[in-house]
């Protein structure tokens, strides 16, 4: 039975790499850079897209493919912003995969910057390559200090780290640094971003981030 499940993974992984490769193939042949957001419910995941549309909206098109268990309330809410955007409902699902995204990504050629929002953890996203050229995981300090060691394998991964909603710190017993501190640890490439999407800290920090990333990734495309 064990044995059964191994190969079962494996299989599932193999599939998705499939799919994740020509995700990539359709971003780099339409010029599209897409990110990965990753981050728990309520960590500031479409609060950060909206933000973003706001500030950037004016200079690039931006689209959205959102992840969740069930409903439309993400799709809802970045449309009011200006972002393209589909919603795609896993069901029992904890994630977002590359097939999935594969359905919902060939409407999205015409745009400049694709968030692909990833399901509400910091476990589940983790082995599965969506096709996307970057991963952001964004954690807010209302989930403990600990959180960033508790999910090691998500931060290794990432090209940026955010942590959001710093001014509440204080508030709820969570101290930034240590968080910080975390994080470089597991991972001493990725910047790691202080942030409060309520305050505006750290945003400009993120944006000119996101920029010069976009602006790389786009020549790296032709």
């Amino acid at each position: 039975m064990h044995r059964i499940e191994v190969d079962a993974e494996i299989s599932l992984l193999e599939e998705n790499r499939k799919f994740a490769g020509e995700n990539r193939e359709f971003l780099a042949k339409h010029g599209v850079v897409a990110f990965n957001l990753m981050g728990a419910t309520g960590s500031g995941k479409t609060l950060l897209i909206e933000r973003t549309a706001d500030s950037l909206g004016d200079r690039l098109k931006i689209g959205a493919i959102l992840g969740d268990v069930a409903g439309d309330d993400d799709y809802r809410r970045v449309t009011k912003h200006g972002v393209k955007a589909k919603m795609v409902n896993t069901g029992k699902e904890c994630h977002l995969d590359a097939h999935l995204i594969h359905h919902a990504i060939e409407e999205f050629g015409d745009v400049d910057l694709l968030f692909m929002e990833n399901v509400g953890n910091l476990v589940c996203p983790v082995d599965f390559d969506l096709g996307e050229d970057y991963r952001i995981v964004i954690v807010s300090v209302t989930e403990g200090d600990d959180v960033v060691r508790k999910h090691p394998e998500i931060f290794r991964l990432a090209d940026a780290i955010i942590i959001n909603k710093v001014s509440l710190a204080e508030a709820v017993g969570s101290d930034v640094e240590t968080m910080v501190r975390d994080a470089r640890r597991l991972n001493a490439k990725a910047p790691v971003i202080k942030m409060d999407l309520k305050t505006g800290e750290g945003f400009e920090e993120w944006l000119e981030w996101l920029m010069d990333t976009y602006e790389r990734a786009r020549k790296l495309k032709g």
